[in-house]
């Protein structure tokens, strides 16, 4: 389990690292087409900070706002708070704030900007439906995103995904502007055929890094929420019937907020397109591994 732990913590460290090259690559690459020069990867660093801000310090707001989530308080649902109390006592976290959806699917959530300005919201349906050990298995699930820092990673991931696909849309209309180094020989038309590929495929190459992020966090949370609860098994039972009854997708599914459940707001998908786009490592899979540390 710790192995696995930290093979899918370097991963994501490295999926990271390349994103912000690729960011920077963008920039310097927009600078050199037009009259910007070597301003463009100083642009780009720029934009990504001004989105970081605006993200990491209103991300979690909308996230909820988007999902329709409402706040509770002990009194209103004490299960369920005492569940994530005893949790993040033995965790050793800091409280989050807690929100309820009103949604019969089975589905939960973490987001904030760190572990003391977090928050989890649970679906009614996976209050109604789960026992308590699989409700427990997921409540620990999303407190391992938070203790991980997760909520944290995939926000910059959002904004790296944001600021590469802004960059694309402005390398597609450098050309148009006339005046740039593609007119300076040999290396011109070098950059400007480079700029056409990356300026189209930019966006769905960091859409996959963005995606294969994700799915690598959702292991690592499977893993150390098994961790923290001491039963695997729970979580796995939990992802089953997450698999069989989740018919219809979430009545606010966002493609924006996706990758933030614990599955797929949208359902599972068997076809390969739909898989390698995919938010979610398949159920099955997870429950696999799960077993597998049982």
């Amino acid at each position: 389990m710790y192995q696995q732990i930290e093979a899918n913590k370097r991963r994501s460290v490295i999926l990271v690292i390349i994103f912000i090259v690729f960011v920077l690559f963008l920039g310097w690459l927009f600078g050199q087409l037009t009259d910007f020069g070597y301003f463009g990867p100083v642009i780009a660093l720029i934009i990504s900070l001004a989105m970081a801000a605006t993200s990491y310090f209103a991300g979690d707001k909308i996230a909820l706002k988007t999902a329709g989530a409402k706040q509770i308080q002990k009194q209103d649902n004490p299960y369920v708070y005492r569940l994530v109390e005893n949790l993040c006592i033995t965790a050793g976290l800091p409280m989050p704030k807690i929100y309820i959806i009103n949604d019969p699917n089975i589905n939960a959530f973490a987001t904030g900007r760190d572990p003391d300005h977090a928050s989890i919201a649970v679906t009614q349906g996976a209050i109604d439906k789960l026992e308590n050990e699989e409700l427990e298995g997921v409540i620990a699930h999303e407190l391992s995103h938070i203790k991980n820092y997760d909520i944290r990673l995939m926000m910059i991931v959002i904004v790296l995904v944001g600021t590469i696909v802004l960059i694309s849309d402005w390398l597609i209309r450098s050309f148009l502007w006339g005046k740039s180094d593609r007119d300076k020989g040999q290396l011109g038309l070098v950059l400007l055929v480079a700029g056409i590929v990356l300026a189209i495929l930019s966006p769905l190459i960091a859409k996959l890094i963005q995606l294969a992020i994700s799915r690598k966090r959702e292991f690592l949370a499977d893993a150390d929420g098994s961790l923290l609860t001491r039963y695997p098994q729970g979580l796995a039972n939990a992802l089953k019937k997450i698999a069989n009854e989740n018919r219809q997708p979430l009545k606010k599914a966002n493609n924006a907020t996706a990758h933030l459940y614990i599955a797929n707001p949208f359902g599972q998908s068997k076809k390969f397109l739909s898989k390698l786009f995919a938010t979610h490592p398949p159920i099955n899979e997870r429950v696999e591994k799960l077993q597998q540390m049982a």
